[in-house]
């Protein structure tokens, strides 16, 4: 099965140069580097030179890697944690975490509170990370490497002072004789760190598993001691443990048991190999090895695989919950005829998401009461990772009694949520808690990806549908599940056990409420550095709790807010109204439900004759005003399959628009998991007003005269060449303002309904212009350089707010072929 690279398609983008574009993970890497820069002034590289009381940033690391064994040996974590409490530092965590945070204050000084919630800060190896919380959906996320510390003397107990290394301790008690530290890239990437061993690693050849056992712990040991380490046999207060996969695999021993008890993180041994090839300790949840109990990627968080692996389990698994009235697949109730209980009109079924990125959570949670014919009630209860289900917590218990299973079941809501039941559930009434989940509210229906055709449903339901063939087969493709599947898992909002697309308006209307005030927030927001990191953050694990993401990340600029949140809640939107239209055909696809979809859908679409001068119009205006899109080093060119004409009963009809001035025929781009909702509610205005391509003019119905700006969006992907491009009669109306750059405030262009001509680098020729019928102007001219080369658009946009000025009158289906492969020059 061959599966593309996972990339965005939004509305919002203005160009897709794939040489540009990079994954998350990617961009965080690189913006890595800027982390906790609070003023210009940075720490230099050179290790060496840099100098702190006369003694060299080497000479130091020594001094601290000699101090770190001594007081190891001789102070318990009892008494660090006694430490870390007479001095106002936080001393709650594993052994582990209190050992760091110890020696690094005796050694350092006591460090101030986070200066963006004024929380506590804690080493994590590479820098400092703070722990605390920045508002009741999020952690502080807030990092630095070079962090304020308090200017006062160290308060010591007495069983400190009374112990061999109180000289060694006092020694630093005073701020101006404490060292500074050098968190930066170094040859001891593990100063300060206790590690601990288990099994046999790969770094061995020895013939028989004791003598390469023996070896592997001389090896290792020698290896970490050289980069500022130092090995345990214990896991007690240890950093970390580096366990081989055949030890896993084998079920662990006592000692992988206990660091588990203790919270001591388990990694593999890349995790020593990165940290010494890259001069620097790399973050210990990249390797952890715990959750990792399978081949293949089976029981691996979909977050931690690679997209292609996510992509194939996310397209090949079956949706497990389809909307409030749903069983969930794993319980195996469904089979027996298990039904959601309900009682005094209450749904007993909720389900719930929490991204916090700070705690490194992204969990979903679900609770059902399920009534089973001739038995009893039964209560099930799972929360976890996506991906995730071998270390998910999951119980299904059977209940003679209702009220006592109600009561359950209520107990867990206030528990899971810290919100009353029924109050929720009547009045959507909720107030999120600090690291609580949040319900997401789902409809009463059937998900799409449940609902409709599979594909070996596909052909049946087309060949029994008495529609004119090519309807037929264009109602096939936007009432089968595949395109709904893809855009969502393109998306990384295709949890198989949430139904993403079946939520309820109040959902919806949430999410768009809280995209729209974080807008309005960041573009008068005077913060800068990490206070406007954090706000920027804030709404990112906001939006994932809302929006349940299998990959969430924190979003850092407008283009990412347009096309991860703006044009994901549209294409969520959309799909839900799919969800509705199409329903459950799963059981009746020998009854025609093709037919019975495509009158619920409203509107007449029927295929364009290759010989009418309609059609060779179009041909020509695809030809003249297509550029290929370019993926990688690839370009794919495009070819017109058919051409339908439609007229939509929603809307505006042709014979209203055709009424209106300064009319065009113009192209609309758009996913084909957003086509149904177009032909049964006609054209939305965009959500929101933001200063990228799509979005910059604000909430309006845009269109383009370029077909290749359409294609954009109409574009899938390698493997599934086929699309749609709509062409749509557009009126400009009476007054027309042009701007080539987005205007500081857009509510003044939607209150007087104006047009808006966004002016693009590349226009049609003009004098290749032509009057199609009833005075509409079709702008068919070959792409030429326009007088406006410092646009930020590419290509023309034509913005309207007035939804009856947009009449959509062609579906033109489109196949994307690769052209040449482009060459780089070589020398």
């Amino acid at each position: 099965m061959k599966v593309h690279e996972k990339r965005s398609h939004s509305h919002a983008h203005g160009t897709v140069d794939e040489e540009k574009i990079m994954t998350r993970k990617q961009k965080a890497d690189q913006l890595k580097s800027n982390e906790g820069k609070e003023s210009p002034k940075k720490p230099k590289l050179e290790a060496d030179n840099d100098q702190h009381n006369g003694k060299a940033t080497t000479e130091v690391a020594k001094e601290f890697e000699e101090f770190c064994k001594s007081v190891r040996e001789h102070l318990s974590v009892a008494q660090m944690r006694e430490i870390l409490e007479a001095n106002g530092q936080d001393s709650s965590g594993s052994d582990a975490s209190v050992v760091i945070k110890c020696l690094d204050m005796l050694f350092y000084g006591p460090l101030e509170k986070c200066q963006i919630c004024n929380g506590d800060l804690e080493f994590d190896g590479n820098r400092y990370s703070c722990k605390g919380t920045y508002s009741e959906w999020s952690s502080c996320v807030y990092k630095t490497r070079s962090p304020a510390r308090k200017q006062e003397p160290l308060k010591l107990p007495d069983s400190v002072l009374n112990s061999p290394v109180a000289e060694l301790v006092k020694k630093y008690e005073d701020p101006k004789l404490r060292p500074h530290r050098y968190v930066g890239v170094t040859d001891k990437p593990f100063l300060g760190m206790m590690i601990s061993l288990m099994g046999r690693l790969s770094r061995t050849h020895a013939k028989t598993l004791h003598v390469a056992t023996l070896l592997m712990q001389q090896y290792w040991k020698t290896k970490i001691e050289k980069h500022g380490g130092t090995v345990s046999n214990s896991v007690v207060g240890v950093t970390c443990l580096v366990a081989s996969p055949a030890e896993r695999e084998r079920g662990g021993s006592s000692k992988l048991v206990e660091a588990m008890e203790r919270g001591v993180r388990v990694v593999s041994e890349a995790w020593l190999l990165d940290s010494i090839e890259k001069q620097e300790a790399q973050p210990l949840e990249a390797y952890d090895i715990v959750t990792d109990l399978a081949v293949d990627g089976k029981g691996i968080p979909w977050d931690k695989q690679v997209p292609e692996e996510h992509a194939i389990e996310s397209l090949s698994a079956e949706l497990k919950l389809y909307g409030k009235r749903g069983v969930y697949k794993d319980t195996r109730l469904q089979e027996q005829g298990g039904q959601i209980f309900e009682e005094d009109g209450i749904l007993y079924n909720c389900v719930f998401s929490l991204c916090d990125q700070g705690g490194a959570i992204n969990e979903y949670c679900i609770m059902q009461l399920i009534k089973v014919p001739d038995s009893n009630l039964h209560l099930y209860y799972k929360k976890g990772r996506v991906g995730d289900d071998p270390n998910a917590e999951e119980r299904l218990e059977e209940w003679k009694d209702v009220d006592g299973a109600v009561k359950e079941f209520v107990r867990l809501f206030e528990e899971v949520t810290g919100n009353e039941f029924e109050p929720w559930e009547r009045e959507k009434k909720f107030q999120k808690k600090p690291l609580k989940f949040y319900p997401i509210d789902i409809d009463d229906g059937v998900d799409v990806r449940c609902g409709g055709l599979g594909l070996r449903q596909l052909g049946v339901a087309a060949a029994h549908c008495k529609l004119e063939p090519m309807v037929a087969n264009f109602m096939k493709v936007i009432c089968g599940q595949e395109i709904y599947k893809y855009a969502l898992m393109e998306m990384d909002l295709d949890a198989p056990d949430l139904p993403m697309g079946m939520l309820s308006n109040v959902h919806l209307k949430r999410c768009e409420e809280v995209l729209q005030e974080f807008i309005e927030k960041v573009k008068s927001m005077k913060e800068s550095g990490p206070k406007a990191e954090a706000v920027w953050s804030d709404f990112s694990q906001r939006w994932f709790t809302l929006m349940h993401s299998s990959r969430p990340f924190i979003f850092r600029d407008y283009q990412e807010l347009a096309d991860h949140a703006a044009a994901s809640f549209e294409c969520v939107r959309d799909i839900v109204v799919a969800s509705h239209m199409i329903g459950h055909m799963g059981d009746d696809t020998l009854d025609d439900p093709l037919s019975d979809r495509y009158k619920k859908i409203g509107c007449s679409i029927s295929p364009l004759d290759k010989d009418s001068e309609d059609y060779k119009m179009i041909l020509n205006y695809v030809e003249k005003t297509y550029e290929p899109v370019k993926l990688a080093d690839i370009e794919y060119g495009i070819s017109v399959e058919n051409i339908f004409n439609v007229e939509t009963k929603e809307g505006p009809s042709f014979d209203e628009v055709k009424k209106l001035p300064n009319k065009r025929l113009l192209w609309c781009g758009t996913r084909s998991s957003n086509l149904l909702r177009h032909l049964h509610k006609g054209f939305l205005p965009a959500s929101c007003s933001l200063p990228v391509p799509g979005y910059m003019f604000g909430k309006g119905i845009v269109c383009s005269d370029a077909a290749a700006e359409a294609a954009r969006y109409g574009f899938t992907a390698v493997d599934r060449p086929e699309g749609f491009l709509v062409l749509a009669v557009f009126s400009q109306g009476e007054e027309i303002v042009e701007l080539k750059n987005p205007p500081e405030d857009t509510k003044p262009l939607e209150e007087k309904k104006v047009c808006v001509k966004g002016l693009g680098r590349k226009k049609p020729d003009e004098s290749e212009y032509i009057d199609w019928k009833d005075d509409i102007k079709v702008p068919c001219g070959s792409l030429i350089p326009s007088e406006h080369q410092d646009s930020p658009l590419e290509y023309n946009e034509y913005t309207v707010y007035d939804p009856r000025q947009v009449s959509m009158r062609f579906l033109v289906g489109v196949k994307f072929e690769e052209k040449d492969t482009v060459m780089d020059a070589q020398d």
